[in-house]
């Protein structure tokens, strides 16, 4: 069986507070465990989640403060050292220059080994769930900012002149896509996962999700010889030098 991958650096790019707890949590408390330094960036602070027939749009700045916290205690939870909010509006994100230019900031800044996003692809899930628009521009945006923005030296040159010097990104784990070829087991750390879950509740039952990770975890360790895992796509953009000794 083929050693698994830790990086000592990984960044998780996602849209909204509670994205990364949902997708990749079990992940990250692995990792987190086995001592990877973990930057958590969130595009929007979800300032549009509450469909509450009280709540006007008045309230988006205290739904947003509301859902940082939330997220802030779930990264705790995970072992996230770094929390990082763009703070772009919720439901409007678009795969912009900008947004390339910000998470390629923060790519060159903090120089993970990995980097986790969503799958730009995914639209439909099943026939029950059409994919938040958001998350699609966040993937894009991210894939993007990974190759080939981070690591080319004349794009941006602004980043440049400001010191943020290229970095190239190892690795890039794209999770919510049809096509996996990398389970990671996360039978020890399905239960950190759901307590960062938990952690969301202005979003989610909280007595419920534990069922519904358990039950998504199992589905994606079937026959893979596990009894927890969460699935990627994992593009393998640069090798170490043990690598390719190998």
């Amino acid at each position: 069986m083929t050693e698994e991958y830790i990086p000592k650096i990984a960044m998780t790019i996602q849209a909204h507070p509670d994205d990364q707890e949902f997708s990749i949590g079990g992940t990250l408390a692995k990792w987190a465990k086995a001592g990877c330094e973990i930057i958590s960036v969130v595009i929007t602070s979800g300032d549009s989640g509450s469909n509450d027939p009280a709540k006007d749009g008045s309230h988006k700045k205290e739904l947003a403060e509301l859902r940082e916290r939330e997220q802030l205690a779930a990264n705790k939870v995970l072992g996230v050292k770094e929390t990082i909010f763009l703070r772009y509006p919720d439901g409007e994100l678009e795969p912009t220059i900008q947004l390339r230019k910000d998470l390629t900031r923060l790519i060159r800044q903090f120089k993970p080994d990995a980097v986790s996003c969503g799958n730009p692809e995914a639209w439909f899930y099943g026939n029950e769930y059409v994919n938040h628009p958001d998350h699609r521009a966040a993937a894009e945006a991210a894939c993007t900012a990974v190759f080939p923005s981070a690591g080319s030296r004349l794009m941006f040159t602004d980043l440049l002149d400001a010191g943020y010097e290229p970095h190239e990104v190892k690795r890039l784990y794209v999770h919510g896509g049809e096509k996996s070829d990398t389970w990671v087991d996360i039978t020890e750390t399905l239960e950190f996962k759901i307590k960062a879950l938990q952690q969301h509740a202005s979003q989610v039952p909280v007595d419920e999700v534990g069922k519904w990770m358990t039950e998504w975890a199992e589905a994606d360790a079937k026959d893979k010889g596990m009894k927890y895992a969460e699935s990627y796509r994992v593009m393998i953009l640069k090798k170490d030098e043990e690598e390719k000794a190998r």
